[in-house]
């Protein structure tokens, strides 16, 4: 059981009669805490409008976060400092969200990657009650946001994955930087699960099951060059939680989808193939730079299978809703296999040391097979119409 340290200085901003609770979840971050601190510091301690308070959560560091945190919450006002003897930031944001008395609450990343003038329009329509939930997005083509190419698609594909397995209206859940209105949060976290990364995205499902408006802000974004996140890991335990979550909604069953005539089916099926084909091509040469052929194909293709099983989910066969999903997208995943294995397969009969472009000619012919292929597995078993078992 984790053992909780609070330090605080007298409230900041006293005169201002609603409150803001922005917390700063950091581990091990000796390295950029006092700056980023002070910086947030000066900027609510400007011209924003409300009340606000600065909660510095450290979950369970070993070098000398703590220390600063209580040098900061000690010299600052409306800066305070909270530890966890555990890890987690999903865990550090319940401690502080569960028993905040703010009229908002949120978070932001502690390298301040987002630009804080997004912040007040973050907080204003929650504010005025026009929104339940708000967070930024880098994904708006009113954004402006600068990081590496891995990190750009890996971050693409999540929110895609999201939006096809999951049904997600939101456009970018890893955003560093929400904020919600205080009693909102506080009946949904009782039926959050995640102690982690997957703890805010969590969150957004849940508010958006619950009918409940969010709101996104474009902000300007800097990819921190020296952050400590592990990506891989991350992502790994981001498609956990995402299984996790899939599973708890499979309790409605599946509405059976009529049986439409094929040559309705197929013009839609071709203009949902033509556009995958492009992303897939597209994505398979922007990943060959960094990964091995075989390894680029897989993951180009993967991700534009969901997206094409979600499509044809919804055009092709006319499905909507998310009951069955998980169902039609594991049987897409089988039409993936088929797709992986004949794309692997044109690629591993070109000679030793073929040049790229060879390799996306195989690839684009193995495409069109598995993309027949494809078509025949989600029509005849994965969108046929099942019946009722007595």
């Amino acid at each position: 059981m984790s053992t909780t340290m609070v330090s605080e200085s007298a409230a900041g901003a006293s005169r201002r009669t609603r409150l803001v609770e922005v917390v700063v979840p950091v581990h091990n971050e000796e390295r950029v805490l006092a700056a980023s601190v002070e910086r947030l510091h000066a900027y609510l301690s400007g011209d924003f409008p409300y009340g606000f308070r600065v909660t510095i959560a450290d979950n369970a560091s070993t070098d000398g976060t703590w220390t600063i945190a209580r040098r900061l919450a000690h010299e600052l006002p409306g800066v305070r400092a909270v530890h966890l003897d555990q890890k987690g930031r999903g865990r550090a944001l319940r401690r502080v969200w569960e028993s905040s008395e703010a009229d908002v609450v949120g978070y932001m990343d502690v390298d301040l990657s987002t630009g804080l003038d997004a912040f007040l329009p973050l907080i204003a329509p929650l504010m005025t009650g026009h929104s339940d939930v708000a967070i930024g997005t880098r994904l708006s083509p009113w954004s402006n946001v600068v990081r590496g190419p891995k990190r750009e698609i890996i971050s693409r594909a999540y929110n895609l994955l999201l939006r096809s397995l999951m049904g997600a209206r939101f456009s970018d859940a890893q955003c560093g930087f929400k904020a919600a209105r205080t009693e909102i949060v506080q009946a949904l976290l009782p039926t959050v699960q995640d102690e982690g990364w997957f703890f805010d995205t969590e969150l957004l499902l849940l508010a958006e099951q619950h009918g409940l408006r969010i709101h996104e802000v474009p902000v300007d974004w800097a990819d921190d060059p020296d952050s400590r996140v592990d990506i891989v890991r991350t992502a790994v335990d981001d498609l956990k939680g995402m299984v996790r979550v899939a599973r708890g909604s499979l309790a409605a069953p599946a509405a059976p989808p009529s049986r439409t005539p094929v040559r309705t089916q197929i013009p839609a099926f071709a203009v949902i193939g033509a556009i995958s084909t492009v992303a897939y091509l597209a994505l398979f040469w922007m990943l060959r730079s960094m990964l091995p052929a075989v390894a680029a194909n897989a993951v180009a293709l993967f991700v534009t299978a969901v997206a094409n099983t979600a499509a044809n989910r919804r055009f092709t066969f006319g499905v909507r809703g998310r009951a069955g999903a998980l169902r039609h997208h594991l049987g897409g995943l089988v039409a993936f296999v088929a797709g992986l294995a004949l794309t692997s397969a044109g690629l591993a009969a070109l000679p030793g040391g073929a040049p790229q472009a060879a390799e996306l000619i195989a690839v684009v012919v193995a495409n069109g097979l598995a993309t027949l292929l494809r078509f025949l597995l989600l029509r005849t078993w994965v969108f046929a119409p099942r019946k009722d078992v007595r």
